[in-house]
C-alpha cells in the first residue's frame, strides 16, 4: 500500500507540473482510497501493484489502443522470442478490471469473465495468444469490458465543440 501511495504521489506531482492548477491536491489520496475500495475489501493493507496499474491505465486519458497495449505488457509473459498472454493472465486482467464497475454496482459475474476468456481464445489451439490476437479481441468490444470504450468515448466528447446554436 505504501509503495502504491508513493507512486501515486509522484504521478500526480508530475501531472501537476505539466498542468498547473488542474490537479487536485488530494488526487493521490483519493485515488489510493479508490484502489483500496476496489482491491482491498478485506482490509489486509495489500493491493497488487499490477491490479493498481490496470486500474490507472483504464482510467487514464490515453487512447484505447494505448491502454490495450499497456494491459498486454503488464499481464503477458515472455515465451522465448514472443510475449504471450495466457488464459490465467487474461483471467487476472479481467478480474482486476471488473473491480472498476463493481465499485459502482455494475460489475459482471465470474461466469461473464469465463465467457470472455472462451471468446478470446476461440479457435486458438495454443495455451496463450500473441498481442495482435489480444488486441483484435479487445477491439471487438467484449461485453465484459464494454464500459471501457464507452467511458473513453464519453471523455473524448468532452473536448468537442460545435459551432451551432440551439433554439
Amino acid at each position: 500500500m505504501q509503495q502504491i501511495s508513493r507512486m501515486l504521489m509522484k504521478l500526480f506531482q508530475r501531472a501537476g507540473l505539466e498542468k498547473p492548477g488542474q490537479v487536485d491536491p488530494k488526487a493521490a489520496e483519493f485515488t489510493l482510497g479508490l484502489m483500496i475500495a476496489m482491491y482491498d475489501r478485506s482490509g489486509t493493507g495489500y493491493v497488487k501493484t499490477r491490479s493498481a496499474a490496470a486500474a490507472l491505465i483504464s482510467l487514464s486519458g490515453d487512447t484505447l489502443l494505448a491502454k490495450y497495449r499497456a494491459f498486454f505488457q503488464f499481464y503477458a509473459v515472455p515465451d522465448g522470442k514472443e510475449t504471450l498472454i495466457t488464459r490465467s493472465a487474461l483471467r487476472s486482467l479481467l478480474t482486476d478490471l471488473n473491480q472498476i464497475p463493481v465499485i459502482v454496482g455494475e460489475g459482471c459475474t465470474l461466469s461473464c469473465v469465463e465467457i470472455a476468456i472462451h471468446d478470446c481464445f476461440h479457435g486458438v489451439l495454443n495455451a496463450a495468444i500473441v498481442e495482435e490476437k489480444f488486441l483484435s479481441w479487445l477491439r471487438s468490444e467484449p461485453a465484459v469490458l464494454l464500459w471501457l470504450p464507452t467511458g473513453y468515448r464519453l471523455s473524448a466528447t468532452e473536448m468537442v465543440s460545435h459551432q451551432a446554436r440551439c433554439r
